[in-house]
């Protein structure tokens, strides 16, 4: 690198707004001041200091997200100037957008998707596939001509089995970064949490005490 561009590099890299002194990429504090650092444009994953991938640790999630909240919770700059405790109130907000993400199967694999630029419907529930419409529709021709609880419990049951296997599958499609078979799991995974919701309205409304 030459000086030129030296020089220009450390022009633009990120400085702390209380001291003035450079900081690392995505660093919440002032190494130099310890001044809390506004959230910034990072992906959830590089927030927790995790790899960006969809199979992760729930534990190491949880350790990361605990960890990090201790040290940014608004509580701990309740005596700071008011800019510092409007930047921890971001901090804070963001670092729980990120945790709520990525503790979720499916919220984590819809926001991966949209990373790695997975083509999903605008709202992720809108079903253009014909194959998988068709099987909506003979799914909910089914839950509307049950005609007790009993019944409805059976396809009920069905479909979660069925949203549990589609979940164990994503991590594969995400390693092969197979992006069609992504978007498939992901419509299919919307359209079974839309029907066990109203197969579980459903039954309750037929008098079955379960959950």
């Amino acid at each position: 690198m030459s000086a030129e561009q030296a020089s220009i590099a450390a022009a633009q890299a990120p400085a702390c707004w209380s001291c003035g002194k450079p900081l690392d990429a995505g660093a919440p504090f002032c190494g130099a001041c310890q001044a809390v650092q506004p959230p910034g444009q990072m992906d959830h994953f590089a927030r927790l200091g995790l790899a960006r991938a969809y199979a992760i640790d729930p534990a190491a999630l949880d350790r990361a997200y605990f960890a990090l909240q201790r040290r940014l919770h608004p509580d701990r700059f309740a005596r700071k100037p008011p800019r510092e405790r409007a930047i921890s109130q971001q901090q804070a907000a963001a670092l729980n957008e990120a945790y709520e993400a990525l503790k979720h199967p499916i919220r984590r694999a819809r926001y991966l998707a949209q990373q790695i630029g997975v083509d999903l419907p605008g709202d992720g529930r809108t079903i253009d596939d014909p194959e998988l419409l068709m099987e909506a529709m003979e799914a909910r021709e089914a839950l509307s001509e049950a005609e007790t609880a009993v019944a409805v419990e059976a396809l009920e049951g069905n479909a979660r089995e069925q949203r549990e296997a589609s979940i164990a599958a994503l991590p594969v499609l995400f390693d092969g970064a197979d992006h069609g078979g992504i978007r498939r799991a992901l419509l299919r995974l919307a359209y079974l949490d839309k029907f066990v919701e109203e197969a579980r309205s459903r039954r309750l409304n037929l008098g079955s005490a379960g959950p």
